[in-house]
């Protein structure tokens, strides 16, 4: 399809295309689901360390109703499904924003896929190693004095919070590649509003992370003023050229 097809096609057509990419989306997250189902207690395990490895030998986190446990399992799957699913689902948004693009930027397929499956994979290992171990540990420190409960419920929504947030953030660079491509960004544009962006980025911090306080935010904050600055350089070098 050119370009000028597209440019051709008619509302409905858009949303057709559009339900079509997100049913092969949908399709390759349930077939990472099933695979992911078959090891669910060991995905439990793995993303329950970064909460017991603070507490107490054999403690375990716990129930309130006889279905939590079945259904915790379940969003463990379906969440591990759409990491290990994450290329397929990227390649279709690809094939969806291909036809507006020239054919000479249509080669550059693999390296959008690649760079989108890297940075969000490397946002949720940063949120699974840095991020929630520093917040687990922060508010076991505030209830020190009192008797933990904690539900499995109220655990791995907290969890999903913040992996899938500081993943889909991690996505900057490259939403700023494709954005300068489509002449739609600049780098000049980036560094005009920097001093917005940085608002943006602690009130973005003080969403996804658990924690009220200023060093965990922080923590999270600065690595995303990082990925700023790489998005400046990359709407840099692929962008438009920029006169004076």
């Amino acid at each position: 399809m050119t370009k000028k097809k597209q440019n051709e096609m008619t509302f409905f057509e858009h949303l057709g295309e559009l339900r079509k990419r997100i049913l092969y989306s949908v399709f390759f997250i349930l077939v990472f689901f099933l695979v992911s189902w078959a090891f669910v207690e060991k995905i439990y395990q793995f993303l329950a360390h970064p909460l017991l490895q603070f507490m107490p030998p054999g403690e375990k986190l716990a129930f309130t109703s006889l279905t939590e446990p079945f259904m915790m399992y379940m969003k463990l799957a379906l969440i591990s499904g759409l990491f290990l699913a994450c290329p397929f689902v990227f390649y279709q948004l690809w094939l969806f924003i291909a036809p507006a693009l020239y054919n000479k930027e249509k080669r550059l397929v693999m390296p959008f896929v690649f760079f989108t499956t890297f940075f969000f994979l490397l946002g949720g290992a940063f949120g699974y190693y840095y991020v929630f171990p520093w917040a687990c540990r922060f508010f076991l420190d505030i209830g020190k004095d009192f008797k933990a409960i904690i539900t499995i419920d109220q655990y791995f929504s907290l969890a999903f919070r913040v992996l899938l947030g500081i993943a889909v953030v991690f996505e900057l660079p490259v939403l700023a590649f494709l954005l300068a491509k489509l002449r739609i960004l600049t780098a000049r544009f980036l560094i005009k509003n920097f001093k917005y962006a940085i608002v943006l980025i602690f009130i973005i911090a003080a969403v996804i992370t658990p924690t009220p306080d200023a060093v965990t935010q922080s923590l999270f904050a600065v690595p995303m003023i990082l990925l700023y600055l790489l998005s400046i350089l990359i709407a840099k070098i692929v962008g438009p050229k920029e006169t004076e």
